[in-house]
């Protein structure tokens, strides 16, 4: 039985929906550390000032550079111009580089999409996610992410390249299959799905040791 037959269909919807979840989940936990840090701001300053009045500027330094390393940490580590996708992309960034996988990011949203928050959040994430799973199957100083997002005219151009440890995969259906599961053949789908939603185009391309992603969604 195919993966969309109607079986197929109800494992994709409850795919699409522990994914969904799980993505609003780690946008919801960054901001919920970014307000708690906005929270303690007068205690952190009150600190500070009680160290300066003992004369204990080591201890301010200290703690400043705590506080310096936490700030950057919570902080949305790209600012695009579009906030969910600060959000989505700083909490998959933050996975990403736990798992020693380095990430070059060039991202910029200078203008309000039409596209929905919701379908732009599923397409990052879904690119994030498959890319971290391939990165995992190389050793950890071989492994990089490149992202790139910017407008071509009156359209958002996204560009996701990741290293991979498997040599040129060839396509089926216009895919190219899952190397773990069926999980990133879902994100895939999924991905194909909401672009063609919006009259957009998505292109997949693989060779020895890198596999690409490129997007065009309507402005």
């Amino acid at each position: 039985m195919g993966l969309f037959t109607l079986p197929g269909q109800r494992r994709l919807a409850a795919y699409q929906a522990e994914l969904t979840k799980a993505h609003y989940a780690e946008v919801e936990n960054m901001y919920k550390e970014m307000r708690g840090w906005r929270h303690d701001y007068r205690n952190h300053l009150q600190t500070m000032k009680g160290y300066a009045a003992q004369g204990d500027l080591e201890a301010v330094r200290r703690y400043l550079d705590e506080l310096d390393t936490e700030l950057a940490r919570i902080s949305p580590m790209l600012k695009t111009g579009n906030p969910m996708a600060d959000a989505i992309l700083g909490s998959k960034i933050s996975l990403a580089r736990a798992q020693s996988i380095q990430v070059v990011a060039d991202a910029n949203i200078p203008v309000a999409l039409t596209t929905p928050e919701l379908d732009l959040c599923t397409i990052l994430g879904n690119l994030f996610d498959n890319a971290i799973e391939a990165s995992l199957a190389l050793p950890p100083d071989e492994r990089m992410i490149r992202v790139y997002m910017d407008m071509k005219g009156m359209r958002l151009y996204i560009c996701f390249t990741n290293l991979t440890a498997v040599g040129k995969q060839n396509k089926t259906g216009g895919r190219f299959a899952s190397t773990k599961g069926i999980g990133r053949g879902l994100g895939q789908k999924r991905i194909d799905d909401i672009v063609a939603r919006y009259g957009g185009w998505v292109d997949r391309n693989s060779e020895d040791g890198a596999f690409a992603t490129e997007i065009l969604l309507p402005q």
